[in-house]
């Protein structure tokens, strides 16, 4: 049975950083595509960031681009979320998700994924 944990939310100013970790179980991890999603307050959950298994590439929602970095570690079956460069719009609850067979015109759309954590929850506030 797949199951995701995610860890390292928090409350943190505007400007300042924060790394999210999401630990997967039951997967071949490497073959997993994995993907953040986030949702805001009233709001429908959008994509984030996704990074593909077996060495495939990395992908960005526009709003976050150049702030966040995705990363993976197969030998540890984790991927992390590097934040940096806060805003208030990035509050949200953030969801790791997973799915052995997405292709990369479906990585941005969470109903491609069959797997998600529970969420952390990150707060951007002064």
């Amino acid at each position: 049975q797949v199951h995701l944990v995610e860890s390292g939310g928090g409350l943190v100013q505007p400007g300042g950083s924060l790394t999210l970790s999401c630990a997967a179980s039951g997967v071949t991890f490497r073959r997993f595509s994995m993907g953040w999603f986030r949702q805001a307050p009233g709001k429908e959950r959008e994509f984030v960031s996704a990074i593909k298994g077996n060495g495939g590439g990395t992908f960005y929602a526009d709003s976050v681009k150049g702030r966040f970095t995705m990363s993976r570690d197969n030998a540890k079956n984790t991927v992390t979320l590097q934040m940096n460069g806060l805003k208030p719009e990035d509050t949200a609850v953030y969801y790791c998700a997973a799915d052995s067979t997405i292709i990369n015109s479906q990585i941005r759309n969470e109903g491609a994924y069959d797997y998600w954590g529970q969420g952390t929850r990150v707060t951007v506030s002064s």
